[in-house]
């Protein structure tokens, strides 16, 4: 019923189409690799091969290629979304995140990018900032000259786990501007997703 939902509400919108639905890991897997989907949804508890298990060979360190996979489970532990995000993943959501952000974390998975749950997100940030102390940067530092005040902004609420839609309504912005802005943000830090820009946010000291 959960997997007719979901495929119901991605197949709804006309630039996603659900090219298969699967019963269990073994099935996924295969399916996955005969078809080359742009994305793959996983669930963690499935029979056969388990979601983390399966994200592990489809975008894990040793896939022969790499395929976009998020995950979506009932589970907020934080083992599985470590493990999930270890082993690949490009998106971790919750099962009552609701539709705006299903729709948004195959979107963002499509073109590279990484969304988690919001309430996910501040976890994961709040434990890696209550590791190995950095520092706070500086007036002269070279990002806060990097970045323009616009951008540090977007960064602090993508910090927060809000998401792009989310922001744009903060702000009053356009989700093309925000989207825009991130990218602007990940060239100038050097990195590849928003998960990575909330990651420097917090260890840099722009979140409390």
């Amino acid at each position: 019923m959960v997997r007719t939902g979901f495929a119901m509400i991605l197949g709804a919108h006309p630039d996603i189409e659900v090219v298969a639905e699967c019963a269990d890991g073994v099935e996924a897997l295969e399916a996955a690799r005969r078809l080359r989907p742009d994305v793959v949804m996983v669930d963690i508890q499935m029979p056969g091969l388990d979601g983390l298990e399966v994200t592990r060979l489809l975008a894990g360190p040793d896939a022969p290629d790499p395929m976009r996979v998020v995950v979506v489970t009932t589970f907020g532990d934080d083992a599985f979304v470590d493990t999930a995000l270890d082993n690949g993943a490009l998106g971790f959501l919750l099962k009552d995140a609701g539709p705006a952000l299903l729709i948004e974390a195959v979107r963002a998975a499509a073109a590279g990018d990484a969304l988690i749950s919001p309430s996910l997100t501040l976890r994961l940030l709040q434990r890696r900032q209550s590791g190995p102390a950095t520092a706070p940067p500086g007036p002269n530092t070279p990002h806060e000259t990097v970045l323009s005040d616009r951008e540090m902004q977007i960064v602090r609420l993508a910090a927060r786990g809000l998401t792009n839609t989310e922001i744009g309504d903060e702000l009053f912005l356009a989700l093309g501007t925000v989207k825009s802005h991130l990218a602007n943000v990940q060239a100038k830090l050097g990195l590849s997703n928003r998960v990575q820009i909330a990651a420097w946010a917090w260890e840099h000291g722009q979140v409390r």
